[in-house]
């Protein structure tokens, strides 16, 4: 598996940085609970895609320890369920945000739609609520403040992000001894051309701060992002949003597109971050998300 994913990063349009090497852990020791039986079933790998996942994982991207700042994303890849755009909505912004000193986890979810299995897009949530508390029970082991760890969703993983960041239910996560109280809660949120399943219709005053990116001709996904941002203003919590005129859907990091503004669109998510004191020490002014 670690030799695949090298190939692929070997793949990707080269941005040209020195970074340590990704490593693979799984969210479970063991196994999913209760379906520990299928921890060894292989995936299946091809071209831009994984998928038949059973043993959800995150693949671990450590920045320079000069460059690292402490902040942390989890990435949600989409692929509708199906299967995982793993390659250009996972490897290549983990790749961009390291680079920026970032700690980044890209997210391995079991499939609600995947025909080679039988699981749930509730499966997928509760592996992202997973996924957030590993990290932040394990922050100390890479040097991430665990008030700083975020979320980003492509397109069906926005809609991961959206149960993870708003769910306001309980629901069967099996936890173990380091993950019992933690939090799944996000610290900031950033969703690109995120699904329309779940989109919070309200949210609380103190909910994570978000940036939002779609194009205004994306038939299924620019929507989300409007709802989403009047839900933040009715509650006057931080958000910015970008709504590119054209670019469809799945421009992923924008760099095979011909237009500028889909080129750039990374920069905008760099500076939102930067201004956002992401880049630094925890800020005493910025709203505080209740965990």
């Amino acid at each position: 598996m670690l030799k695949r994913l090298l190939f692929l990063i070997c793949l990707v349009p080269a941005i040209a940085f020195a970074q340590t090497t990704p490593f693979v852990i799984p969210l479970w020791k063991n196994g999913v609970p209760g379906f520990e039986k299928l921890k060894d079933v292989p995936e299946q790998a091809k071209d831009y895609w994984v998928k038949n996942i059973n043993n959800p994982s995150l693949t671990v991207f450590l920045p320079l320890k000069e460059k690292a700042n402490g902040s942390s994303v989890i990435i949600c890849p989409g692929g509708g369920h199906r299967l995982l755009v793993f390659n250009a909505e996972g490897i290549e912004p983990a790749q961009y945000l390291a680079n920026l000193g970032v700690t980044v986890f890209v997210l391995k979810y079991r499939l609600g739609r995947d025909s080679a299995t039988h699981y749930t897009i509730e499966d997928g949530v509760n592996d992202g609520k997973r996924a957030m508390q590993l990290v932040r029970a394990r922050a100390s082991e890479w040097g991430i403040d665990p008030n700083r760890i975020g979320i980003m969703g492509f397109s069906a993983g926005g809609e991961i992000v959206d149960r993870v960041a708003f769910d306001t239910e309980s629901f069967n996560l099996a936890e173990d001894e380091l993950t019992k109280g933690k939090s799944f809660r996000p610290d900031f949120v950033i969703q690109i051309y995120p699904g329309p399943l779940f989109v919070p219709m309200t949210v609380p005053a103190n909910a994570p701060p978000m940036f939002l990116l779609a194009a205004n001709d994306d038939p299924c996904c620019s929507l989300p992002i409007i709802r989403i941002l009047e839900a933040y203003r009715q509650a006057k919590a931080p958000v910015e949003l970008h709504l590119v005129e054209t670019g469809g859907h799945g421009f992923n990091m924008g760099h095979r597109s011909k237009l500028k503004s889909i080129n750039t669109w990374p920069q905008r998510l760099a500076d939102w971050l930067d201004d956002s004191n992401y880049f630094r020490p925890l800020s005493q002014d910025r709203p505080k998300v209740m965990h």
